[in-house]
């Protein structure tokens, strides 16, 4: 098959696009560069450096399918500058589906994402669960999943919606480089680097075992292969949504500790205030996403996501 990946220089779309190679399949990526790095596009992959809402300069009909990840993700870059995530999230995905209409290309999995479910009061959290996403971010990725529900109505196109939970890990040479970085375990392994003096826990008073808040982490491998799950499980005119984590959580006093194990650095925290609407806690259920894809988590285990994580950064930064 030949697939078109959006937004394949970045850390999710460059790992799936070195599986979908893997697996013997054509990919071109198409990416801006605004936040991906070239070097994330996995050798094999044919490159064009554009836009998505320019998709239909080189979208045809010899493509069988679209993995669409070319978005701004930053949550309180969505807050500070709404305006940039409805204009590139949901503008670049109209101008997307546009294409692929014309193209007559009808199979698209898009990356989701949890933030969609906002503060949810119970867990786990189902696809069938209250959507009330408390940013811009979470809201545009909602409004996307809803246009996607429509094109399928309307024209018959097959979708997937996938909502990710924590990705984490690394895929060899293939990591997390976001500038600026806000996921934990990357801040936590800058920590361990000597990048960092020490790392900010943000609340020890939640309703959790240990008082700090509770996340379900995934490894970017396990998320890449539900991707092409995904492909082969798509319907036409059917909109399935599907929650990716590993169905249990891990709380960041336990991320902490198990990157002082992995690295064998000291790894200081700091206690710091609350962040508001920081859930006590965030775990997915992830069972729709095995009776309907046929897929699981292999890699479930903390110690390995954030080894193959830490290797990355020492790679990266030539560090020890």
């Amino acid at each position: 098959m030949r697939y078109l990946v959006t937004g394949g220089a970045g850390y999710v779309g460059g790992v799936v696009a070195a599986h979908l190679l893997a697996a013997g399949h054509r990919v071109t990526v198409l990416d801006d560069l605004s936040t991906g790095f070239r070097e994330g596009v996995p050798e094999g992959a044919e490159f064009v450096e554009g836009n998505v809402r320019d998709a239909a300069r080189w979208l045809d009909g010899s493509f069988d399918g679209v993995l669409h990840f070319a978005a701004n993700s930053q949550v309180g870059e969505s807050v500070l500058n709404p305006e940039k995530y409805w204009r590139n999230n949901v503008g670049g995905t109209i101008e997307l589906l546009s294409a692929m209409r014309a193209a007559g290309v009808r199979t698209l999995v898009f990356s989701s994402t949890a933030a969609v479910y906002g503060e949810p009061a119970t867990w786990p959290i189902t696809e069938d669960a209250p959507t009330a996403p408390t940013n811009p971010y979470g809201a545009s990725k909602l409004a996307v999943d809803q246009m996607l529900a429509g094109e399928c109505a309307a024209h018959g196109l097959a979708a997937v919606s996938l909502r990710y939970f924590n990705v984490a890990g690394a895929h060899g040479a293939q990591g997390e480089r976001h500038d600026p970085e806000s996921h934990l375990i990357p801040i936590v392994l800058q920590v361990a680097q000597g990048r960092r003096e020490a790392i900010s826990v943000y609340g020890t008073d939640y309703p959790t075992p240990d008082g700090t808040c509770v996340r379900d982490y995934i490894h970017v491998d396990d998320l890449a292969e539900a991707h092409l799950a995904a492909l082969g499980a798509a319907v036409p005119g059917e909109h399935l949504v599907c929650n990716l984590g590993n169905g249990n959580g891990f709380s960041v006093r336990e991320v902490i500790e198990t990157a002082r194990e992995v690295t064998g650095h000291p790894i200081p925290e700091v206690a710091a205030d609350r962040r508001a609407g920081d859930p006590a806690v965030l775990v997915a259920s992830a069972d729709r996403a095995r009776e309907r894809l046929g897929w699981r988590p292999s890699r479930p285990e903390l110690a390995g996501i954030i080894a193959d994580a830490w290797a990355f950064a020492q790679r990266k930064e030539g560090t020890s």
